[in-house]
This record gives structure tokens, C-alpha cells and sequence, in this order.
């Protein structure tokens, strides 16, 4: 089997993939339409009513407008897909640089390069593991790091708002309360309000501030915080009712998510074994009868049955991590 038709084989397959990714991903942009009518609706639908107050339809078109400038703004952010690598370092917590970054991912390659070299492996598979060292590796290690941040973060974002509704309670500032989870909380939760207040003071508002904060900690807890915050400050109200609503909202996601994870164990397990079985068979096939699958790696056809096993497996897995991955 030549390298062309392996070449053509593995674009067919990624061709395949990415339309299935962005089937299944197309249609975030309603939801959030849905999502933005779905809060401006009853507001509307009390709007003709003839003993409501001039205050009331003011207060109504401001929070109309913010949310339209909040969708305006997913939007945009939507739209600039491509995050850099400054920020997927910041959004891990490391301090490192891009430049240091890129070096790292330099000598791991050359190491990778090496260890297959030395080890004595085809010269594609040291090809192969010199970029997976190069391009996989260090980019996998970074996606872990804020995968993990991201958590403990919401583990603890709750909290933190906790202290904001009793500071407020109390007759705190909100910008005091703000510092009290910056000096009190544990990390991340103190490092990104450290962040927001230090914005705030340095000159920018509270919107732009939450912008950023958005920026380092891209959940959907913080943009709700941000949401909440952002019409309070157009519109006015009760923000320590509306921010204990938010907390027990936040709660409720937690305890919704830990359900999902008990209920879905059995189908991931499922998966798991059902995705190791092919692998574990070949081994188990090879070590008993060594000539066996030979043909599959020496001919042609077999080069194809191959390509268009580990296709379609992939492909498979792709799905059904797709129907288990249920987001609150």
C-alpha cells in the first residue's frame, strides 16, 4: 500500500469526522437566540398591560438592551474561534511564556525522535512520535492543566458568591466583597477575583472586568455571574436575592452533573471495554498464532481493512462519547 493512498484514506476519514462534529455542533447559535427570547419574552407580554408605570417599561428596555448586547458579544466571541496560545496558558494557570512553551514542545519532540530511534522503530513510527511529542504532548498537557482548573473553580465558584450575598446583606459594597474572596478564597477561585479587582481599580468597569474574567475562566458559571452583575447594574434590584438564586442555580448544576456521571458509569464502562475489545483480541490472536493477522499488515487489503476499521471505530467512539457527554 502506497503512502498516497494512505494519504487519501486518512483525509477521507477526517473529512468524515468533521462533518459529524459540526452536525452535531450546529446548532448553538439557535439555542442561544432561544435562550436570550426566552428571558426578554415575559417582559414583553406584560408590556400591555395599561397600569404598569413608566419606571417598569424602562427598566424592562434596559435589561433588553443588555441582554442584546450580551448576545451581541457571545456572538462576536463565537466568531473569533481561535484561541491563542498566551491565552490557553492563562486559562491553565502557568506562567510560562508562548516562546518558553514552544521550546518545551521542541525538545520533547527531538526526545520522542530519539527514544524511537534508539529503540529501533520504522522510520514512520519515529516520524510519528516526534510529532505526537512535538504537536500532541505538550498542547494535551495544557488541555488537562485547565480542564482541572476549571474544576476546582466551580467546585468553589458557589461559595464565593455566598460571600458576596452576605457581604451585601451586611451593608458591604460589592466591590469590598470582590476583595474578600481575593484575599479569602481557595485557588482559583481568590487568583481570578485578585484579577477582577485589580481591573476594576486600574480603571476599567465592571463589565469590561467581567469580560476578562470570562476570557481566563471560559465556563458557563462565570458568564451567568456576569449576566446577573451586568443587569443589576443597568436595571438595579435586589442583587443579593438575585445572586442567592444564582448560587442555588450553580448548586443545582453540581448536583444534576454528579447525577449524569452516576447514571451514565455503566454506558461509559460499556464504551470503554467495547473500544478495548478489537485491541485486546488482536494481542491475545497475535501472541497465540503469530502468522494469523500477519496479512492484514503485509498486503494491500489488509492495509485497507485496517484504514477502514480504525475509521469507522473512530468515528463510533466519536459518537457515542457525543451521547454520553450530557452538558447541564
Amino acid at each position: 500500500m502506497d503512502m498516497n493512498t494512505l494519504i487519501i484514506g486518512g483525509l477521507i476519514a477526517l473529512a468524515v469526522i468533521a462533518v459529524l462534529f459540526l452536525t452535531l455542533s450546529s446548532d448553538d447559535s439557535a439555542r442561544a437566540k432561544k435562550r436570550v427570547a426566552t428571558m426578554s419574552g415575559p417582559g414583553k407580554a406584560r408590556g400591555g398591560k395599561g397600569g404598569e408605570d413608566t419606571s417598569g417599561k424602562d427598566r424592562r428596555k434596559k435589561l433588553e438592551e443588555s441582554l442584546s448586547k450580551l448576545d451581541e458579544r457571545q456572538k462576536e466571541n463565537k466568531k473569533k474561534a481561535k484561541v491563542s496560545m498566551a491565552e490557553r496558558l492563562e486559562q491553565a494557570g502557568m506562567t510560562i511564556t508562548p516562546q518558553q512553551f514552544y521550546i518545551g514542545s521542541v525538545v520533547c519532540a527531538i526526545v520522542m525522535g530519539v527514544v524511537g530511534v534508539v529503540s529501533g522503530q520504522d522510520p514512520k513510527v519515529s516520524v510519528g512520535m516526534f510529532v505526537v511529542g512535538g504537536l500532541g504532548l505538550p498542547r494535551w498537557f495544557v488541555g488537562m492543566a485547565k480542564s482541572r482548573r476549571q474544576k476546582k473553580f466551580i467546585r468553589e465558584f458557589s461559595n464565593a458568591i455566598d460571600v458576596i450575598v452576605r457581604g451585601v446583606k451586611s451593608g458591604l459594597p460589592v466591590n469590598e466583597c470582590l476583595k474578600i474572596i481575593a484575599r479569602e478564597s481557595p485557588a482559583p477561585v481568590n487568583e481570578e477575583f485578585h484579577l477582577l479587582t485589580e481591573s476594576v481599580r486600574v480603571g476599567l468597569s465592571l463589565d469590561q472586568a467581567l469580560e476578562r474574567m470570562y476570557v481566563r475562566m471560559p465556563v458557563q458559571e462565570v458568564n451567568f455571574f456576569a449576566i446577573v452583575l451586568m443587569i443589576q447594574q443597568k436595571t438595579g434590584g435586589n442583587l443579593a436575592e438575585a445572586l442567592g438564586n444564582l448560587a442555588n442555580v450553580l448548586r443545582g448544576r453540581k448536583m444534576m452533573e454528579g447525577k449524569i456521571k452516576a447514571l451514565s458509569a455503566e454506558a461509559k464502562a460499556s464504551a470503554m471495554i467495547i473500544g478495548a475489545l478489537p485491541f485486546i483480541v488482536a494481542v491475545m490472536v497475535h501472541l497465540s498464532a503469530p502468522d494469523y493477522l500477519a496479512p492484514l499488515f503485509t498486503t494491500t487489503n489488509g492495509n485497507f481493512i485496517l484504514l477502514g476499521a480504525g475509521t469507522w471505530m473512530a468515528i463510533g467512539i466519536f459518537i457515542m462519547k457525543n451521547m454520553i457527554s450530557i452538558k447541564v
